[in-house]
This record gives structure tokens, sequence and C-alpha cells, in this order.
């Protein structure tokens, strides 16, 4: 049976990303992005919109590079992959989650603007996402 584990979104930063360092000095960049569906319905012939909130991990000099240049409401294109978190809560209660790891990514903002950015510098543009792979870390 074949597998196939890929994600590709487009959407905007919902808060400003945070990055931790693993015990070995690996970077992890946590983040959410917003991702928009606009539609019409064919029954009442309105326009829909939905929103879908999504955890995104990124690590090691991506997470770093998303972290000096993102922040909250730049635009940004990620590809990756879905991961189940699970585990038990203080109540004994089993949790779980998605979220996607980043394996590769694009600014989508323009030049000083669109995307917003920590430093809106012409190198923010730069086709980053190939910058350290995730095919090293743990999960």
């Amino acid at each position: 049976m074949a597998n196939f584990n890929r994600v590709i979104l487009v959407g905007n930063i919902t808060r400003d990303p945070e990055l931790t360092y693993t015990p070995s000095n690996t970077a992890i960049c946590k983040f959410g992005i917003a991702v928009n569906r606009k539609w019409n319905d064919r029954q009442t012939n309105e326009r829909r919109e939905e929103t879908m909130f999504v955890d995104c991990v990124a690590w090691a000099k991506q997470g770093e590079v998303i972290n000096q240049y993102c922040k909250k409401g730049s635009a940004i294109l990620i590809e990756g992959r879905l991961h189940l978190d699970t585990w038990t809560n203080p109540e004994g209660q089993k949790r779980s989650k998605h979220s996607v790891v980043v394996e590769n990514f694009q600014f989508m903002g323009g030049r000083g603007g669109g995307g917003g950015g920590r430093d809106a510098t012409p190198e923010r543009t730069a086709d980053v996402g190939s910058a350290g792979r995730a095919d090293d870390v743990p999960f």
C-alpha cells in the first residue's frame, strides 16, 4: 500500500513565531497560520467564508529564518507533512493534536509590504525555503 503525507498551505501567521532550542542546540520555531476558504452557498446564493487555524513547527535553520523575518500577519506558503502529537493531560485524559512539520516555505509578501516582517530588507524575499532541511529532525 502506498503512503503519502504532504501538505501545502498559504496563509497568514496568527501569532509571532516562538523560537526555542533543544538541549543539543537545534532550533525549534512554533507558529500558527490562518487559511481562508471562500465559496458561494448554492442554496442561499450567498458568499461564504471559513477560516482554519493550523499549528506549524519549523526546525533548524528554517525555524531561525522564519523567526527572524516573520511576525503576526505575515503571509507565508508552507510545504510539509502532518504530525500527530499525543499526550495525557493532568486529569488523565488522552489528548491529541495535528500540526504541520515545515519542510519548505516561501515568504509571500513583497519587499517591505504585503507580509510584514521583523526586518523588511531586500534579502527578505529571497528563496530561503531550502535553508536547512527537515530530514534530520526527531519526527
